[in-house]
């Protein structure tokens, strides 16, 4: 492995986490190679010094990290295990950290395939939202090999400042499952307790900056609460890759015969929310279904 800031580093999947998170690799000194659906969408990237690569092979070909933030496990299979795929294509010594959001069975795949190949695969979910992601502080759930944590360590610092090694290939993403389940019920309570002081008459401002410190404090609470307020449903994550996440989340729980009774009720919400038309909207425009039944907007 190359000396720290030698390092060429791929990046696949330049959405709204992933432009941060390589945004913050490149201003810290590091080269990178680049790939999205969408050149587009990597433009700031591009002017920034990334390397524009015109297929995944390209990146994985001429990195030394390999670090992909796609959408599904179906984006993760394709970009793994296709034709065209960072597997296929990547030399002996390559690091791989797949930072999706994704199944843990498939996590342990790119594992063990990797491994074959000489490949050293990291999973890496993160969270923290779009804030996170562009201050750098996100939390980063790590699943793979002890040594190619640590010697990867240096690159997750300048992305999180919450990293922790949770076991094997699999792991981070099962701890980032286990966080998806606690945003689920807690994004609930937050719509529920800000529908409360509406028709009780409070000013909702005024009690969040009461409530948001107390036990009640949370993320969802603190930073998207007031987005709530404002009407603001810009994507810090979308509607629809949350319903992907809690999908995740409830299957590997019924795998394991456990129940999850408060994971349900918010996926049943967001499903209908994306029904009405809010899949690209952010996470904290589960609001509205409480606006619309509650009739206080």
């Amino acid at each position: 492995m190359q000396q720290e800031q030698n390092r060429t580093i791929g990046f696949i999947g330049t959405g709204v986490m992933g432009r941060s998170m390589a945004k913050n690799l490149l201003k810290s000194g590091y080269s990178m190679n680049i790939f999205t659906r969408t050149k587009e969408k990597a433009q700031e990237l591009i002017e920034l010094g990334a390397a524009w690569k015109e297929s995944i092979e390209g990146v994985a070909r001429d990195s030394d990290v390999v670090i992909t933030m796609v959408g599904y496990p179906r984006d993760v299979e394709e970009v793994y295990f296709g034709e065209g795929g960072i597997l296929l294509h990547a030399s002996s010594g390559t690091y791989v950290v797949d930072m999706t959001t994704s199944k843990p069975a498939l996590a342990e795949e790119i594992f063990e395939k990797a491994k074959a190949k000489g490949v050293e695969a990291l999973d890496a979910p993160v969270s923290g939202g779009d804030v996170g992601a562009k201050n750098g502080k996100l939390a980063i759930m790590v699943g793979g090999d002890q040594e190619a944590y640590y010697k990867l360590l240096p690159v997750f610092e300048v992305m999180g400042d919450n990293i922790i090694l949770q076991g094997g290939a699999g792991a981070g993403q099962h701890t980032k499952l286990a966080n998806q389940i606690t945003i689920a019920s807690n994004m609930v309570g937050v719509c529920e307790a800000i529908s409360y002081a509406r028709k009780a008459g409070l000013d909702a401002e005024r009690v969040l900056d009461s409530i948001t410190t107390g036990a009640a404090g949370s993320f969802s609470l603190s930073k998207l609460g007031p987005r709530m307020l404002k009407g603001d449903y810009a994507p810090g994550f979308y509607v629809k890759h949350f319903i992907k996440d809690m999908t995740i989340a409830l299957e590997a729980a019924e795998e394991m015969g456990l129940s999850t009774p408060g994971l349900s009720l918010s996926l049943e919400l967001y499903q209908e929310l994306a029904e009405q038309g809010d899949s690209d909207s952010g996470t904290q425009a589960l609001i509205k279904l409480f606006e619309r039944s509650n009739c206080y907007s």
